[in-house]
């Protein structure tokens, strides 16, 4: 069976780690990660403390397994929030938008293990400093927020700069990918665009629709230097691209973003919603289990080193 330092460490089946997607990673999702062997992860986004702990005792319902929660923190709720799990508890958090260092120290005394997402070495070097148990390493294939540098040459050059473990993420959909991953010296993957097109996901099903008929080109960056955002190209899309020729500032195109995630998970509207998705989507050929998924993804990666050692 595959099994690297991290399943040890995270008391978990398999080497595989859920993307803390916002309005999409909900506890339905997280608790079936994690019932299928993998660490399913609840993502806070933006929600008010009281939203994400109603999601942490809801996972609680439903898996006896190790769950986390993603913290992002450009939210204005993010000290209530790290409030609320520290009074709740949970396996894991995974970091992203900022530097959990003071936060540190608390997570610890909880028996709560921190993995930020890093997109460069520097901060690779920074926050491995700080205490944190490992780290995980983020390219610009993954949907959502991206940085600069692809997955592929990001990987090798984090494991190579840190001596604690890394998780590799963005473009990875299958067992070929986890392969590589961990040929490139990561203890497992995370993965989020795959799982939004799982039973579980609660995200509307013309968002799954979406992903189903993508193409390889159909992901698209928007945003500006500092701030962009993968997501499949749609009327939305057209509109920010129009705005940033016009010289727009950043405060117009913040506006035209506001609230467009919500649309597109809760609404449906895949023309005017945000429909964040890594350039994976392409290989989405259906809604599957998330049992189905990671049980494929392990297998896969399996045969594939099986092959290739």
């Amino acid at each position: 069976m595959l099994k690297t330092e991290i399943c040890e460490l995270l008391g978990i089946k398999h080497p595989l780690i859920q993307g803390g997607m916002a309005w999409a990673a909900t506890a339905e999702l997280a608790a079936a990660v994690s019932n299928a062997g993998g660490l399913g992860i609840i993502g806070a986004g933006n929600a008010p403390a009281e939203v994400v702990v109603n999601e942490i005792k809801k996972a609680k319902t439903l898996t006896d397994k190790p769950f986390g929660v993603n913290i992002y923190f450009v939210s204005p709720f993010v000290e209530e929030v790290i409030a609320g799990i520290l009074e709740e508890g949970v396996a894991v958090v995974t970091t992203g938008a900022g530097n959990p260092g003071k936060y540190i120290q608390a997570f610890k005394d909880k028996g709560i293990k921190i993995f930020p997402l890093v997109s460069s070495v520097a901060l690779a070097k920074r926050l491995e400093r700080t205490g944190v148990d490992g780290l995980i390493a983020e390219g610009m294939e993954c949907g959502g927020h991206v940085g600069e540098i692809t997955t592929m040459a990001l990987t090798p050059q984090i494991v190579d700069a840190v001596s604690i473990p890394v998780i590799a993420a963005g473009g990875i959909f299958d067992g070929r990918g986890m392969a590589a991953a961990l040929c490139l010296g990561a203890q497992g993957v995370q993965m989020g665009t795959r799982f939004l097109a799982s039973k579980e996901c609660i995200i509307h099903d013309n968002y799954k629709e979406s992903l189903i008929k993508a193409k390889d080109r159909d992901t698209v960056l928007t945003g500006y230097h500092g701030h962009y955002v993968r997501v499949l190209k749609n009327k939305l899309t057209k509109e920010y691209d129009a705005l940033i020729k016009s010289g727009a500032s950043e405060e117009e195109l913040e506006k035209l973003g506001a609230g467009k995630l919500r649309v597109a998970v809760i609404e449906g509207d895949c023309q005017m919603g945000s429909l964040m998705a890594g350039q994976v989507a392409a290989m989405i050929k259906e809604v599957q289990s998330c049992d189905e998924i990671i049980q494929e993804v392990i297998t896969g990666a399996e045969k594939t080193l099986k092959n290739f050692c």
